[in-house]
């Protein structure tokens, strides 16, 4: 086992940590991939970009690389980029789709053109028109930066007066804010695994949060929180998440794997895509290994299947299926 692993894999960097608002989740990412690897007899390095350079990665002479990381500098193409010009295989979607799926706008703007469901949305600044917003988005609504994840600098919004408060909240973050419209029903997350044509949807997580606020501590810190896998979902409604998810994953060029949340409208069951993440949580509360493991895929097995998919965008494989 530990030579044939050695031998498929050669030496692999993990790359966690990073400069990213997501920092310390992508600290516990990458210590929970690294362990996996390490444990299947995998020749599994540590790396942190915040802490060695490009030339440094280099030197390392990984043969492959495991992306742990979140949010900028490892999940919006610009890491992708300097991997293709090093030459290292890597991990997740590649430059162009890891960049769109990122910018939260963009994504929906991909969505909405392919006929896609998603929430409708406008951008903001500072002389933007609250209560036109208001009126056209309903109250409630959300607003966010556009290109930060884990709900960072997110805020629910009851009324037109508190928006300027919500902007310059999310502002801190981000250059780019938007507003959009606030969804009640159903907290959904379903993973994809694989290539274009043959990429799998994972089984559907329901989530159901305190007082349905899925904010930063109830998704990382709580236990209150409640992860439900079996979803509950008819057998129908479940294939029709999987399906749109596919079809999400596609529709951004994504590969090898990402996961993407859902809200079912209570009024209708209608469901909207919210985004989607290239480079999902790998914690001890993250949803893409409890989906996984409902599929008979274990925590270790699915950081090799993962790292089995790394490429490059142009030597990308479009005959690997997962093992489940």
């Amino acid at each position: 086992m530990s030579a044939s692993m050695r031998e498929e894999f050669g030496k692999v960097g993990v790359l966690f940590g990073g400069r990213s608002a997501e920092r310390d989740i992508s600290l516990m990412s990458g210590a929970g991939v690294l362990k996996a690897l390490q444990d299947q007899a995998i020749d599994a390095h540590a790396f942190d970009p915040a802490k060695g350079s490009l030339a440094e990665l280099a030197a390392e002479k990984f043969d492959r690389v495991f992306i742990a990381l979140h949010g900028r500098y490892g999940e919006d193409g610009t890491l992708q980029g300097a991997l293709e010009q090093l030459g290292i295989p890597y991990t997740g979607p590649g430059v162009l789709a890891s960049a769109i799926a990122m910018d939260k706008a963009m994504t929906k703007r991909v969505w909405l053109h392919s006929g896609l469901s998603t929430p409708d949305f406008v951008m903001l600044n500072v002389d933007s028109d609250w209560k036109a917003i208001a009126t056209r988005l309903g109250l409630p609504l959300i607003v966010k930066p556009a290109h930060e994840g884990s709900t960072l600098g997110l805020t629910k919004v009851k009324s037109a007066e508190e928006l300027p408060a919500a902007y310059a909240l999310a502002a801190k973050f981000d250059k780019a804010v938007m507003a959009e419209q606030f969804i009640s029903g159903m907290e959904l997350t379903c993973p994809v695994m694989g290539y274009a044509d043959t990429a799998r949807a994972l089984p559907v997580v329901r989530i159901v949060a305190p007082d349905a606020n899925y904010d930063y501590q109830n998704k990382y810190f709580s236990d209150e929180t409640q992860y439900l896998c079996p979803s509950g979902l008819s057998p129908a409604q479940e294939k029709q998440i999987q399906e749109l998810v596919l079809q999400s994953y596609r529709t951004l060029g994504c590969r090898g794997w990402a996961r993407a949340d859902v809200m079912v409208r209570e009024s209708d069951n209608q469901p909207y895509l919210l985004e989607i993440n290239t480079s999902p949580g790998m914690t001890s509360h993250s949803l893409v290994p409890m989906s996984a493991a409902a599929a008979g895929m274990p925590y270790e097995k699915l950081c090799v299947e993962i790292l089995r998919m790394a490429a490059l965008d142009l030597q990308a494989s479009k005959d690997w299926k997962p093992a489940v």
